[in-house]
Parts: C-alpha cells; sequence; structure tokens
C-alpha cells in the first residue's frame, strides 16, 4: 500500500459518548494506517472525556485535548487543526464514522489528480445506525457553486496543507466548515469530488441537518456576516439561489437513496 503521507483527522467532541467509540474504532479500521487523531473536547459533561482517554492508552496515534470553556465546534477543530503534523487535514466529527477504505482511496483519489481539497459522497443513518438516506456528491465544486449550497459533507473532507498550509475555521458556532470551504475554493479555482459512499453521517434530533428554521438563519448569517452582502443582498441569495437549488437536491436525494438500496 502506497504512503501518501501522514493525516491528521481532526474530531470535535462534546457530550457524544453514545458514539464517540464506534467514531474512534472506525477510524482504527482503516486499511490506511498512517495517521493521527486529534480530539478536542469542548468541555462534555458526559463520559466522553474518560471513554476517548481509554482508547489513546492503547492507541499512542490518539491525542485528546480538552477546551477550558464550551466555544463550539468550530473553535475544538481549530485547536486540533493547530496541533496536527500531517500533510493532509481530514474531519471526521464524534458521531460519524468512516468505511474502512475511505482514507486509502480518497489520499489516491487526490495524488492521482494533484487534488488541493476533495470530499466524497456518504449513507447518512439514524442515532440507531440504521441507513436512512444517501448524499451522492458533486464530481467538482466551483466558488459559485459552494456559496449557493455547501456540497461537502465535512466528514468526508480533506485537503492537502502542503500546499496551502493550514486552514482554520471562522469563530462562529454553526455552518463554519462551510466558511472554510468557501474560502479555499475561492483561492484554489475548484473542489473535486469521488463519488464514492465512503462515511457515514449520522442524522441527530436536534442537529442543524434536522432543523430548518435554524439552518436558514445560520445560511443568512454566512452570506451576510461572513461573505459580507447587504441584508436584502443575503435575503434575495438566500430565497432566489440557496432555497430553489436545496429543495432540488433532497428531491434528488431521496431518488439516490432508492437507487443506492437496490445496489446494497
Amino acid at each position: 500500500m502506497k504512503d501518501y503521507g501522514l493525516v491528521s483527522i481532526i474530531t470535535p467532541s462534546y457530550n457524544c459518548s453514545r458514539f464517540i467509540g464506534e467514531t474512534i474504532e472506525s477510524i482504527q479500521a482503516q486499511t490506511y494506517k498512517h495517521w493521527e487523531l486529534l480530539i478536542t473536547d469542548d468541555c462534555s459533561t458526559d463520559d466522553s472525556i474518560e471513554i476517548i482517554r481509554r482508547y489513546a492508552e492503547t492507541d499512542d496515534r490518539i491525542k485528546l485535548y480538552c477546551l477550558s470553556h464550551n466555544s463550539g465546534a468550530g473553535i475544538a477543530r481549530n485547536n486540533s487543526i493547530r496541533q496536527a503534523s500531517g500533510r493532509y487535514i481530514a474531519f471526521c466529527d464524534s458521531d460519524d464514522k468512516w468505511y474502512p477504505e475511505k482514507l486509502y482511496k480518497q489520499l489516491a483519489f487526490m495524488d492521482n489528480g494533484g487534488y488541493t481539497l476533495t470530499y466524497t459522497s456518504y449513507d447518512t443513518c439514524d442515532e440507531t445506525g440504521n441507513i436512512c438516506g444517501y448524499v451522492q456528491c458533486l464530481s467538482y465544486i466551483t466558488y459559485c457553486r459552494i456559496v449557493r449550497d455547501n456540497g461537502i459533507g465535512c466528514l468526508t473532507a480533506i485537503y492537502d496543507a502542503s500546499k496551502i498550509g493550514k486552514q482554520m475555521m471562522p469563530a462562529i458556532r454553526k455552518r463554519q466548515d462551510w466558511c472554510l470551504w468557501i474560502r479555499i475554493i475561492k483561492d484554489i479555482g475548484k473542489a473535486h469530488g469521488l463519488q464514492l459512499p465512503l462515511a457515514l453521517y449520522r442524522v441527530r434530533k436536534g442537529s442543524i441537518s434536522s432543523n430548518k428554521a435554524s439552518m436558514l438563519k445560520y445560511n443568512y448569517d454566512v452570506y451576510h456576516r461572513i461573505l459580507g452582502y447587504g441584508r436584502i443582498t443575503a435575503a434575495l441569495l438566500l430565497g432566489g439561489y440557496f432555497l430553489p437549488y436545496y429543495l432540488y437536491k433532497k428531491i434528488k436525494q431521496k431518488s439516490d437513496y432508492k437507487t443506492r438500496i437496490k445496489k446494497l
């Protein structure tokens, strides 16, 4: 197996004791072994830290950091990125999972194409792990496309820090990953998608993906506060650019899921 270099996997943790073990084990099960897992806990009040420590005690590739006060996933991710030693920066949240060949196939895809930022398709599951959906990624995403909609699942993203340096997320509570992809793609021109389902995203009650009103608010904030559009322009982008594509995408995902189920 070709060694593409060290991969630093960035994982924020907050009250995920129910799932963090599965997340860590899915990373340990990767066929590509040259990685480090950097977990920053955001002041969990459950048993998350104790669980992570047990894994770290038996696998020195796993490193645990703890924030002094609750700051949000973006700050937790940035803390791990600052500690990262790898050429590649990858992301996997503490309730998601990777399929075993995720890293190797995606790194080969990046190496063969000379790509800087890549992502993949992924399955979705409910809180008990039952697969309930499928997201087929686009083959590439330009700046116009990423501004229209966040087409990059954070749990699938990898960027090459040897080409663009360590890239941090903005210090906002929600949609910070989308803002990071926007900034990177604005600089490099295009991100590329490997259209294979290589990860499993867990849909949880109360998450931004399940709260559509909250999602719209945060998307508006990205257009207005992060990208700097005026209030009227931001509202027009949300209603006339984001929403029509979002509705189309949801219809397409249902169709893609039916096709995916037939193949399983």
